[in-house]
């Protein structure tokens, strides 16, 4: 896999946004990468920066209160954020297609589901009205949404949550992009309906050879659908491995720690499951050393001093950012 070109490479990339408390740097120096075809993870509870990493990718983060400070984001090779606004749009949707995690406040609510779907077709594509039109019935069938002849003149308002997401998911396939952003694509959605969603973005992904970035704080998803996962925490990239070995071997506190809150099968009902202690940082005031720290039971002093950075592991493939990683070897547990 390292040696495969890289269809896109986040490179050094800090986000921040101006607010009344002080400036929150949400996206803090973060790098990783997604190859062809492949399905990458970014995993981490609320507030962590996943979703204003993907924002960050599509060029979505709104001056002045939000910025770009800092890095790269090569697509293809071409850094996207030396292209024009002009030359971005043509980017979005006919390259990088997404899938946001709220489709009620993505989509219209006023514009037909039809014309959603057709506009882009038009745009990029460069498709007449009645071939455009053949290829959203298409697109509806493709993503399990039936008589779609007559949905094209229906409203958002008129489909169920699960419906609306693979409206989403349409629309993101429409144009044939190489690559999908799934920000939290099951999002209040029934569990029944949060496997249909993941399947079929899963079985597209292979059929069409698309790669995925994977937006989640669900680990039980990670397992199941992602090739590799980057664990993030207060901005920053504390964890890199291919799942399987995630899994098998956490190398972070608090990626065990998000693992030991999974329940499982296998688990006796009288194990309760057991939760990180603490909160989350305030991104204002981080402290110099690791922003885990406070929650951490396997901290020591160089902790509170020195942020680590990401190290090997376990080979070059498994990174970790942590002083004591070592005492996490073979899935300790604290």
């Amino acid at each position: 896999m390292a040696n495969m070109a890289k269809l896109l490479e986040v490179r050094g990339l800090r986000t921040s946004f101006a607010t009344a408390a002080g400036l929150v740097r949400a996206v803090d120096g973060v790098s990783w990468d997604v190859h062809p075809g492949e399905t990458v993870a970014l995993v981490g509870e609320s507030g962590c920066g996943k979703s204003v990493s993907a924002l960050s990718v599509m060029r979505l983060i709104d001056p002045p209160a939000g910025r770009i400070e800092d890095g790269a984001i090569l697509y293809k090779g071409q850094d996207l954020l030396s292209l024009s606004e002009q030359e971005m749009r043509q980017v979005r949707g006919r390259e990088i297609g997404m899938v946001f995690q709220e489709p009620m406040t993505s989509l219209n609510p006023v514009v037909t589901i039809g014309r959603q779907l057709t506009e882009g077709l038009e745009l990029h594509v460069k498709m007449d009205s009645a071939a455009a039109r053949t290829r959203a019935i298409e697109l509806l069938g493709m993503v399990g949404i039936p008589d779609g002849e007559r949905r094209l003149s229906q409203y958002p308002h008129q489909f169920s949550g699960g419906m609306r997401q693979r409206m989403m998911i349409a629309m993101a396939l429409a144009c044939r992009p190489s690559l999908i952003l799934a920000d939290e694509p099951t999002t209040a959605l029934d569990v029944t309906i949060q496997a249909q969603i993941l399947e079929l973005l899963r079985d597209l992904s292979r059929r069409f050879g698309v790669a995925m970035l994977i937006i989640t704080h669900n680990l039980g998803v990670v397992a199941r659908y992602a090739d590799r996962v980057n664990v993030m925490y207060a901005g920053r990239i504390i964890e890199r491995a291919a799942a399987a070995a995630l899994y098998a071997r956490p190398r972070h506190p608090y990626t065990l720690g998000l693992l030991r809150s999974v329940p499982r099968l296998d688990q006796p009902t009288r194990e309760r499951l057991l939760p990180i202690e603490g909160q989350p940082p305030d991104l204002t005031r981080l402290p110099p050393g690791c922003a885990f720290a406070p929650r951490c039971a396997f901290r020591v002093a160089r902790c509170d001093a020195e942020a680590p950075s990401l190290n090997e592991v376990d080979g070059a493939e498994h990174l970790a950012a942590c002083w004591e990683s070592s005492r996490l070897a073979g899935g300790a547990r604290a």
